[in-house]
């Protein structure tokens, strides 16, 4: 058993998370893990319930071993009882309400000097987010856990954002060689320096199958890059042979449009991926926020919850992204997000054929955006912070 004994000291911190999607809660939790260990030197024990799906998105982890250092941070399996020791360390967060283990809560309880205990929520744009952010919740031994609110203001928790992020893009962008050497990497062919590149990163929806129709009648180019899994499920009926018959590289083309199948990828190639595309689909949590540090146009695919409760939390949002952005150009960038994730096939058509008309104003507000959301600190930094506090 490879115990890193540094990061069982007092002095590390402890991160729990349960996998939910490949590119969701892990892959918060991993960038968090990965700033928290590089720009601040901390100790990092992430413990994790599914080494398998990690590893889809962490090509150096090895899930046949339960302890392992992987980019500064130590990987742990956290299994059901935990089998691994457990030594509280300085912080301990849970992230997104995941349930801590039994043997965790009476380490904690019992400890002489118990960690900093926080929950990690998700990222949310709604005006209540400033009011939680930091609030106690009284637990049994007498300890505070305190809820660690994400959020776009200077009251909330904060984005993540890595220190060097924004130039390392801006400096990816200015070459258009980068893009093309990256779609030869992965497998992409036939794409030229001048065509229309779309990824696609989606849940199910019939919005989808309606935009390609639509861009496959076009006179010009275009290319959408696809990864495995439920965007492909939407697109049945162009799809040469079943969604489970594909392999990573394959491509076909409909009119003017051709499909591209992506291998899975790490993070850093995921961000590679959104900045060397013209137009980013994405859903859940992760992908969103690197669509918006992409400084690209984006439709996010938000999760759909009981009683439609995601409209609100996209609405939230979009009136958030579009505070500053010509009342005509925000309204469409509204309804095509609404119409896609309301699954709005003719809809979603017509106002994509608008938002195209606003193509150069929307680039620029969407190069502006991450500095105006980041406001000087990101959410690592305030939670180091916060810490201190």
């Amino acid at each position: 058993m490879n115990i890193d004994t540094q990061a069982t000291s007092p002095n590390h911190w402890d991160i729990f998370c349960t996998v939910i999607d490949n590119y969701g809660d892990i892959g918060v939790t991993w960038r968090l893990s990965k700033q928290l260990a590089r720009e601040y030197g901390i100790r990092v024990n992430l413990w994790v319930d599914d080494l398998n799906s990690f590893a889809h998105i962490l090509p150096g982890l090895n899930p046949l071993i339960p302890s392992q250092t992987v980019n500064g941070v130590t990987v742990n399996q956290w299994q059901q009882p935990l089998t691994l020791p457990f030594i509280p360390g300085e912080v301990l967060i849970e992230a997104f309400a995941c349930e801590l283990p039994d043997v965790v809560k009476v380490a904690v309880s019992s400890s002489a000097k118990p960690p900093v205990w926080l929950n990690l929520e998700y990222l949310s744009a709604e005006d209540w987010v400033d009011g939680c952010h930091g609030l106690p919740s009284f637990q049994p031994g007498g300890i505070n856990k305190y809820f660690f609110m994400p959020g776009f203001s200077v009251k909330s928790g904060g984005l993540i954002c890595e220190k060097d992020l924004f130039s390392e893009r801006d400096t990816w962008q200015t070459d258009c060689n980068n893009k093309l050497a990256l779609f030869e990497k992965l497998g992409l062919s036939g794409i030229s320096a001048g065509d229309k590149v779309i990824s696609v990163f989606s849940y199910e929806t019939a919005a989808l199958p309606a935009l390609c129709e639509l861009l496959a009648s076009g006179d010009k180019p275009v290319h959408m890059l696809i990864p495995k899994g439920r965007s492909l499920n939407s697109l049945t009926p162009l799809l040469p042979c079943p969604v489970a018959e594909l392999k990573s590289g394959m491509h076909f083309s409909h009119g003017k449009l051709r499909i591209h199948v992506l291998p899975m990828t790490d993070q850093q190639g995921y961000d590679r991926l959104l900045w060397s595309c013209d137009f980013n689909i994405v859903r859940g949590e992760d992908s969103f926020l690197r669509a918006q540090w992409a400084a690209k146009p984006f439709i996010w695919h938000i999760y759909q919850q009981e009683e439609d409760y995601h409209l609100v939390k996209l609405e939230a949002f979009m009136r958030l992204y579009c505070d500053n952005l010509d009342p005509e150009i925000a309204d469409c960038w509204k309804k095509l997000n609404l119409a896609f994730n309301q699954q709005q096939a003719s809809a979603m058509q017509q106002l994509w054929h608008d938002i195209e008309s606003f193509a150069l104003p929307l680039m620029a507000h969407a190069k502006q955006w991450p500095i105006d959301a980041l406001k000087t600190t990101d959410l690592a930094s305030r939670l180091v912070q916060f810490v201190k506090k």
